[in-house]
């Protein structure tokens, strides 16, 4: 079985018995939401208690499970993406990325942040024009090696004072 194959099946689970994925995320426990919801999409893995966890609640087979538990290959082949929400979110990389990476690295030195040593939360914030989406981000910066440094250059892409 392909996990694009999984994904599907788990979504067409979900979906005959109506759960959503705090329900499912509850079930499962141990990450935030967003990082169960995102490895039952096939781009993150769960613990293998997770994933019995998860398999017990979906009634997968043992080959399913350990799929669950494997390392995905992330991403997506398209670029840009087509879905119009996630189309935003490369839209804002597009128009503020190139702020965004100057006032870090303004802030930080030379270097980037990390989408592996990393958190996310999202809320819904109730607003009288519209209800809003708020999205909090933090990664550890990681600066660059400046490998072969000699004498007094810095190894590493920290601010210099």
């Amino acid at each position: 079985m392909k996990r694009a194959d999984l994904t599907e099946k788990l979504l067409d689970i979900k979906r005959e018995n109506g759960w959503s994925w705090k329900h499912i995320s509850g079930a499962i426990g141990g990450f935030s939401e967003i990082l169960i919801t995102a490895a039952l999409l096939g781009q993150m893995k769960l613990t293998r208690q997770q994933a019995a966890k998860a398999a017990k609640l979906f009634g997968l087979d043992k080959a399913e499970e350990a799929l669950l538990n494997e390392i995905p290959y992330r991403g997506s082949p398209a670029a840009p993406p087509t879905d119009p929400l996630i189309y935003r979110f490369y839209e804002l990389v597009m128009v503020y990325g190139t702020a965004w990476k100057e006032l870090i690295q303004e802030e930080f030195g030379d270097g980037i942040m990390s989408a592996i040593d990393f958190d996310m939360q999202m809320e819904r914030l109730p607003n009288p024009k519209g209800d809003r989406v708020k999205i909090t981000m933090s990664g550890k910066f990681l600066p660059y090696k400046y490998y072969g440094s000699e004498g007094n250059t810095p190894e590493y892409g920290f601010k210099e004072d």
